[in-house]
């Protein structure tokens, strides 16, 4: 179970059709807030900091996947999400976590990892067709 698709291409291709970014800094990793790994994930494509985000990313939310998988071993543990199969198409995850924050704008204050595993489990909800 693999989350590649939640950062990978959508990225790049998210982050060019943006108006203009602050650049990024050393200081914003890790992301504290919502609002921060959204910067993180998006990047301007001329950012300095573009690659070392984009990897930070991608590895973000692969990390998320690898925690429910670790949880999903445990003996008697409930699922938090359930991804579907096939995977959803690539790039399109960032649009959609990022139109989920700023739906309610006081997510975007939320702690980084609890907004992405909220946004999961909204989203993937497990027992349900999604």
């Amino acid at each position: 179970m693999r989350l590649p698709f939640l950062v990978a291409a959508g990225m790049l291709a998210i982050s060019g059709g943006l108006p203009a970014k602050a650049a990024l800094t050393a200081a914003q990793f890790p992301p504290t807030t919502v609002r921060d790994l959204i910067a993180i994930c998006s990047p301007a494509q001329d950012d300095p900091m573009m690659t070392a985000a984009v990897n930070y990313c991608h590895g973000y939310a692969e990390g998320a996947v690898i925690v429910e998988e670790a949880h999903e071993s445990q003996r008697r543990a409930r699922k938090l999400f359930c991804l579907p199969t096939p995977r959803p198409a690539s790039g399109k995850e960032l649009a959609d976590f990022t139109a989920w924050a700023n739906a309610e704008p006081s997510r975007l204050n939320q702690p980084a990892v609890d907004g992405m595993f909220l946004y999961l489990a909204q989203k993937y909800p497990c027992g349900r067709s999604k």
